[in-house]
């Protein structure tokens, strides 16, 4: 199987799955690097930090510039409270948003159902719904404080399965469990991976990391990345050489899959 169909981007157009993550003080500096990047990233991803800064109104703003967004705030409430804040990201025109798995699987179901409903009611774009597996910040000996003994990738797994089994779009998840992700839930299942550093760069908080060529080469459908990009000199320089990474991952993929 081609990775071109599975990540349903032929060369050329990989930046369409990069997400920059847009984790900045102020909404003039999230603008002005939207204004940079739209041409060089398929999405802007907006977390706590901006969300809580700017409000509901930045994601207004950055869709008049011509970005998109993946709405990065993580729900895990009862059924009911995600479900309805699924409603409204709905409502807010995002192209993504993002539940904790862990949050059961009543809430990730209730939440895809009432996405559904007002989409189709409000004839609204339904937005891509994810579950978040394991934080890319946490390794073993994390997990292990919390009671979960049988190691990362085997939780992950087992969360992803809930979510796969919920009726959830596709899954947030380290690159270091990609791999075992596809061959579990097949290629339209998605898979966005945080947690992408070059060689050279810092992980930052972040403990469980692989290059972008790596982790398209195994497997992830979008790959999101914030301080290589927003830290450089020329951010839209910088973009476009993870693109590039990209691309090599793909055409690697390609070759030994064909």
């Amino acid at each position: 199987m081609s990775v071109f169909s599975l990540l349903g981007a032929p060369p050329g157009q990989m930046q369409s799955r990069l997400i920059f993550a847009l984790d900045v003080d102020t909404v003039r500096e999230a603008l002005t690097l939207v204004d940079a990047l739209r041409n060089e990233v398929g999405l802007f991803k907006v977390g706590k930090q901006l969300f809580l800064h700017a409000g509901p109104d930045i994601i207004r703003q950055i869709k008049e510039r011509g970005g998109d967004v993946f709405l990065d705030l993580k729900f895990h409430d009862i059924p009911r409270t995600v479900a309805k804040a699924g409603a409204e990201a709905t409502r807010l025109g995002v192209r993504m948003f993002d539940v904790h798995a862990s949050g059961s699987t009543a809430m990730m179901r209730q939440t895809i159902a009432e996405v559904n409903k007002v989409s189709r009611t409000e004839h609204l774009v339904r937005p891509k719904v994810l579950a978040v597996t394991v934080l890319t910040s946490l390794n073993h000996e994390d997990l292990k404080l919390l009671g979960v003994r049988s190691g990362v990738e085997s939780h992950v797994v087992r969360l992803v399965r809930l979510a796969r089994d919920a009726g959830m779009d596709g899954v947030v998840a380290s690159p270091q469990e990609v791999a075992r992700i596809r061959k579990e839930c097949g290629r339209r299942f998605l898979i966005i991976t945080p947690g992408v550093r070059e060689v050279r760069g810092t992980a930052d908080d972040q403990k469980r990391v692989m290059t972008p060529e790596a982790a398209i080469r195994a497997g992830a459908n979008y790959l999101v990345v914030g301080s290589p990009i927003r830290d450089a000199a020329d951010p839209a320089a910088a973009a476009r050489a993870i693109v590039t990474s990209m691309e090599r991952g793909a055409g690697l993929a390609a070759s030994l899959s064909g």
